[in-house]
């Protein structure tokens, strides 16, 4: 479509659609690629407000004679989602249930609904929707249906085409027709109108034609295993009663667009026991599978060794690895017993321990039936292919023979040929997921940014083909066909049946304008002109101010760690969560593409491959893209790959700021650390925004501080340092890094530390410069504003002060979170070298070092009971991506009979001087309404707030009007 034909296209939908439309650059360059190894620009982006939208998209599209691509959470693996299209994205406003019938067990769903979102629907209600996918917290229903999708436990509920009772769906030319039961000798469905109705006579007809037609062949060709998604499910239908929905399945969007999809549901299993077996060697563990299936588990899920190292060096895995592997297993079976009666999974679980035994391998099994534990571990197996995208270097597993099937008795040798292919072409391969049904998820490694591994990988598919079709297999068992695999349906299914598919297209879709290029018609596979990482891929040469090279892995990534760091996001979408954890808190209030971490790092990797133009780095757009950033720091924790979003910006605004001058709000941010005890001596001046009617709105006017929030209050009596520590002689020493936050604003925060520390037995040194001059800072306002070179001098000073006291073994405590934290992140990206990392080895949080000090036997506080019952924590997102929230419930812990609940909350919203600025308050207002605002108010009047972040506190002052407090002073107040 020429560039006059878009633009029309584009004033079209904007006059006539309430959505969004979306054709600018970065955009559509955000809609180009799903987790595949493709990258195909659309025409332009579509986010409907509602189905008519969807709708009137599809009408406008199809008198224009424009390609259509509906696209749920753009997860999928093979390509399905990318397209020179019109993308109509349905995961941000059609995403509800529309009809529920609990007694029926069924649902009409929008495509749009995610799978965790639905199943927290039917809880309450004792249902689940039972096609467990691995992103289930992304995954769209419409996805789903349209992949065929299968998931961990499909061994007892089966796939998504076992699941799906109907589907409204809305033809190309905007006909709608309900694909569902037919019954012998009927020709339609229920159609709402006439010309609905005769047209799904028109499709029944073509369709039974078909079937009866092609029957001998599908008999003879389509493979007799479960897992079996390749091409239309056109063997599923009969020339008597059946369900037109088994076409819809799978059918990739290629047909039509779904306005509503049923399903069916299942009872939610009341009772989980799970075992989790390790072999010596892999070949063991698909030996024996076929054993184990036959004790009737929900599910049997392998994990090699591969994934368990790579998942023991995430930080957010290694506690769970640490407590079920026992060894270096070559690999493991995850097989899970569910039912009503908990004695009766627990039997299951010691017939599995009996009949290892039995089978040499006694002591093998690993018994969890703990549900929490339980939980973590299929956490762990449903990051499985983000795992395996942490390899950094050159190569990375890549998908392509991802999902081929066999039965369950040529597992083994199946495999092991298959490692044998990899050899040959001097790579190898990782392995996971459902050995239950003979379906897994292999991934040669490759490094798809050289022509080399492009042909590596057309040799490897075809021996892999030519493998599954000797042993009867299917060579797409679960993702799909898309634009890697479709042209393997010919080779597995034969030219006859690949006509017959072309037909049914056809018969649905008559100009061809439903995603094209899937299933019928696709392209070569290896054809690098679609691959993310085209021909003349190359990306522009940097001066950063910021230390990447633990990304340098491998001889193509020397000198671009920054850019080898935006690559290491492989577009999987674990950041679109919704429910759990913290990342991404702006997208969960925006639902954005652009606001998620996926979206931010695909606009970076186009800007810094000069795909946005040679001025793309410094553009206003990608300042735009990366504004609603609040650098919780989630993504380094959550996201398996190591995303860190929060660094990747620092280092954007530090080039960015090279030519766009700073604010006077930045500046005052930034620089607040040289200027606080100036402001703080002169308080009742400083402190007048607040106070004199007016000028909290002429701030926001000339500054951009939000009128309606409070800023924090300068306090004279600011805390001054070893003044104000008790004389101690005891031997053991701890440094108290006081932090200007709390130093300034809240010394009440370091007075009760200074009390706690005293009272444990502890001589205080509080950290001083070594000069005399300006207290000491960590450089996280510099850095947040993109300022590494005064955050680099700010560590240099930090460095001097503590380094004879970290030399001597003496812990450095702190406070504030995002300060100290700091030292055990940021520093060594300022300052890389033994000196940082030995201070990122002595830095503790205030919790941290007291449970430690605990459990050596070294600290007796004399606590005695609160004055409160309950305490509701709040935690702050750098302690919840470095992992210290449970040493922040155990110290609280330390006072007697106090009870302590965590709300489950992602970030607080205010993130330093994020909610402060004018143009962010009710986003940052809405990321606190989510969980943290709701759950404060909702606690009683005896219940302390706990909330480590002054920004924390803060956003709860402002939200809900209650005081949070610091847990340092939680403890102070429980001092005899």
């Amino acid at each position: 479509m020429g560039g006059r034909d878009a633009e029309v296209l584009r004033a079209r939908l904007r006059r006539e659609l309430a959505g969004d439309v979306l054709f600018d650059a970065l955009s559509r360059g955000r809609y180009s690629t799903d987790a595949s190894i493709y990258q195909i620009e659309p025409l332009g982006v579509v986010v409907p407000r509602d189905s008519a939208d969807a709708l009137r998209a599809l009408e406008i599209a199809a008198d224009a004679g424009v390609p259509v691509l509906p696209r749920g959470a753009g997860t999928s693996q093979c390509g399905q989602t990318v397209g020179a299209a019109l993308v109509i994205d349905t995961s941000k406003h059609l995403n509800k249930v529309l009809e529920l019938d609990a007694a029926a067990r069924t649902a009409w769903v929008e495509p749009g609904i995610v799978l965790d979102a639905l199943n927290a629907e039917l809880k309450p209600l004792g249902l689940w929707y039972p096609v467990d996918v691995s992103t289930s917290a992304q995954a769209t229903l419409g996805g789903m249906t349209a992949n065929n999708s299968c998931g961990a436990r499909s061994l007892r509920y089966g796939n998504m085409v076992h699941n799906v009772l109907a589907a409204e769906t809305w033809l190309s030319s905007g006909e709608s027709v309900v694909l569902g039961e037919v019954a012998a000798g009927a020709a339609a469905s229920g159609a709402s109108s006439a010309a609905g109705a005769a047209r799904e006579r028109e499709l029944v007809a073509a369709v039974r034609s078909l079937y009866v037609r092609e029957r001998d062949e599908l008999e003879a060709r389509v493979p007799k295993v479960s897992r079996r998604v390749a091409g239309y499910n056109l063997d599923m239908v009969s020339a008597g009663a059946l369900n037109m929905a088994h076409l819809a399945v799978g059918s990739e969007g290629t047909l039509g667009y779904f306005r509503r999809i049923k399903l069916k549901l299942a009872p939610l299993p009341k009772h989980k026991a799970l075992g989790i077996v390790h072999f010596p060697t892999f070949y063991q563990a698909m030996d024996l599978t076929r054993h184990i299936v036959a004790l009737g588990p929900a599910a049997v899920e392998l994990v090699d060794r591969t994934m368990i190292e790579l998942a023991r060096d995430i930080a957010a895995f290694r506690s769970t690895v640490d407590q079920t592997i026992r060894g270096k297993p070559d690999a493991i079976l995850l097989v899970e017993f569910a039912g009503d009666e908990l004695a009766v999974q627990t039997a299951k679980l010691r017939d599995l321990v009996e009949l290892m035994g039995d089978l040499g391998l006694p002591g093998s099994v690993v018994e969890v039936v703990d549900a929490t534990l339980q939980r973590d571990v299929w956490e762990v197996r449903k990051a499985g292919l983000n795992i395996m995208m942490s390899m950094k270097g050159d190569g990375k597993p890549v998908s392509f023979i991802e999902d081929c099937a066999v039965p369950l008795e040529h597992l083994a040798d199946y495999t092991t040929r298959l490692n044998h292919v990899f050899a040959k072409h001097g790579t190898r391969g990782t392995f996971y997921a459902h050995a239950s049904v003979g379906c897994l998820h292999v991934r040669p490694v490759l490094n798809m940014r050289s022509a080399d591994g492009a042909k590596q990988m057309r040799a490897i598919a075809e021996e892999a083909c030519a493998l599954v079709k000797e042993y009867k297999g299917s060579y797409s068992g679960e993702h799909g066909d898309g634009l890697v695999r479709s042209e393997w349906i010919e080779p597995m299914y034969g030219a006859r049946l690949v006509r017959a598919f072309a037909e049914l297209k056809r018969a649905f879709d008559p100009k061809g304008l439903m995603n094209p290029g899937k299933i019928v018609a696709a392209p070569k596979m290896d054809d690098r002109t679609l691959f993310r990482f085209k021909p003349d891929y190359r990306t522009l040469p940097i001066e950063t101010g910021l230390d990447w090279s633990e990304h340098e892995v491998g001889p193509q990534n020397r000198g671009r760690g920054f850019a080898a760091a935006v690559e290491m996001c492989n577009n999987n979408g674990h950041c679109r969560k919704f429910d759990a954890g913290t990342m991404c808190p702006s997208y969960r209030v925006t639902r954005d593409e652009q606001h998620v971490t996926r979206g931010r790092a695909n606009s970076l990797r186009l800007a810094l491959s000069g795909q946005l133009g040679p001025d793309a780095l410094e553009s206003r757009e990608l300042y735009d893209t990366l504004a609603l950033c609040v650098s919780c720091k989630g993504c380094k924790r959550e996201c398996p790959t190591g995303v860190d979003m929060a660094r990747m910006k620092m280092e954007f605004l530090h080039r960015y700021h090279r030519r766009k001058p700073r604010s006077l709000r930045d500046k005052l941010v930034a620089y607040l650390p040289r200027y606080a005890r100036t402001a703080a001596r002169l308080a009742p001046l400083t402190n007048l925004r607040d106070r004199v009617p007016g000028l909290a709105a002429l701030s926001e006017k000339v500054l951009g501080f939000a009128a309606r929030r409070s800023l924090p209050k300068w306090r004279r009596d600011y805390f001054r340092g070893q003044a104000e520590v008790a004389v101690s002689t005891s031997s053991r020493e701890v440094v108290l890094l006081a932090d200007t936050f709390n130093t300034y604003f809240e010394p009440e925060n370091l007075r009760a530390a200074a009390r706690v520390l005293t009272a444990g037995g502890y001589r205080i040194t509080v950290a001083a410069p070594t000069d005399g001059g300006r207290p000491l800072c960590c450089g996280r306002t510099y850095l947040a504003a993109g300022m590494p070179d005064e955050a680099r001098t700010e560590a240099r000073r930090m460095l001097a002060a503590l380094g004879s006291h970290v030399a001597r073994g003496v812990p450095v405590v702190g406070l504030e979170p995002s300060c100290l934290l700091g030292l055990r992140d940021e520093l060594g990206a300022l300052l890389p070298g033994a000196d940082s990392a030995a201070l990122a080895a002595a830095a503790l949080t205030f919790e941290e070092f007291l449970v430690r000090e605990r459990g050596a036997g070294r600290l007796e506080l004399p606590l005695h009971r609160s004055p409160h019952a309950r305490a509701l924590v709040h935690g702050h997102c750098h302690q919840k991506a470095f992992g210290v929230m449970p040493a922040v419930v155990a110290a609280l812990k330390l006072v007697p009979d106090l009870a302590v609940e965590v709300v489950q909350s992602s970030c607080c919203g205010m993130a330093g001087a994020f909610g402060y600025q004018a143009e962010h308050v009710d986003v940052s207002l809405s990321m606190a309404e989510l969980a943290l605002l709701p759950a404060v108010r909702a606690a009683q009047s005896g219940t302390v707030i706990v909330a480590d972040g002054t920004s924390c506190r803060h956003q709860i002052h402002d939200g809900a009007k209650r005081e949070a407090v610091h847990v340092a002073r939680v403890l102070a107040e429980a001092l005899s």
